[in-house]
């Protein structure tokens, strides 16, 4: 899987400073220097202010100010199964490949069992891989093998009954229905920054599944680069905690 961050609102933590402190201004925020509108907030430099001002807005549960900048972001290569989890936020905007006008009918079957067009999840592979019901999940090595080979096999064969139903005719829309789960696909998504937050409470969390997890994971880090005081707040205080913010 690939991230990528499309667009995003430029200076985020500018207009999340100017948002919060328009709530208490006699002045109005639209025709001040953005040095006077942070003036009496602490801190010796603008961006020690704006530590001071979103620290104490991620303190102190005023999430308001966070909702105006957007980010966009493109995914690539994301299982069906992950992507059911992902768009049950309903408060993102999705764009997702469709598998009806795109059929997938020059696909190499080698290229199947190697993981080109299906998720291969490391429980395929990995021996000592434990899931999030299980207890343990250590198995001797001829038995992961043969694990294995039923998943590549089990999902070269049904890549091929697709192709094979598109030769004879039949719809892609009606095609994919033989498909795995673990089919990739491609999605954008958009986002508040509060909203970020709220994905990362809960699809970060230890108890996530790990394909979502992963994705969001590395939608963080663009977002640490991207609006930097927030989302390094979000990590040492906030990521990870029991009460996960509501959306």
């Amino acid at each position: 899987m690939d991230v990528t961050l499309l667009e995003a609102t430029e200076d985020p933590e500018r207009v999340i400073c100017t948002a919060a402190r328009n709530d208490y201004s006699n002045e109005f925020v639209g025709d001040q220097p953005f040095e006077e509108t942070m003036a009496t907030v602490d801190g010796d430099s603008l961006e020690e202010k704006q530590e001071t001002l979103i620290g104490h807005l991620l303190s102190h549960g005023h999430f308001g100010p966070f909702e105006h900048p957007q980010a966009t972001f493109a995914i690539e290569g994301m299982s069906r199964s992950c992507m059911a989890q992902l768009t049950r936020h309903r408060h993102v905007s999705f764009d997702v490949q469709s598998m009806r006008y795109v059929a997938f009918d020059e696909v190499d079957p080698d290229d199947v069992r190697a993981g080109e067009m299906v998720v291969i999840p490391p429980s395929a592979t990995d021996p000592d891989w434990v899931g999030r019901n299980q207890r343990t999940g250590s198995v001797d090595e001829d038995v992961v093998a043969e694990r294995e080979e039923v998943f590549r096999e089990s999902v070269s064969r049904s890549v091929a009954d697709y192709q094979r139903l598109l030769d004879l005719g039949m719809a892609p829309e009606d095609a994919r229905f033989v498909l795995p789960i673990g089919t990739k696909v491609n999605v954008v998504m958009s986002m508040n920054v509060r909203m970020l937050m709220h994905v990362a409470d809960m699809r970060a969390a230890a108890d996530s599944q790990w394909e979502i997890r992963g994705m969001t994971e590395e939608v963080l880090d663009l977002a640490k680069e991207w609006c930097p005081i927030t989302f390094e707040y979000y990590e040492e205080n906030m990521k990870g905690r029991k009460n996960r913010l509501a959306p």
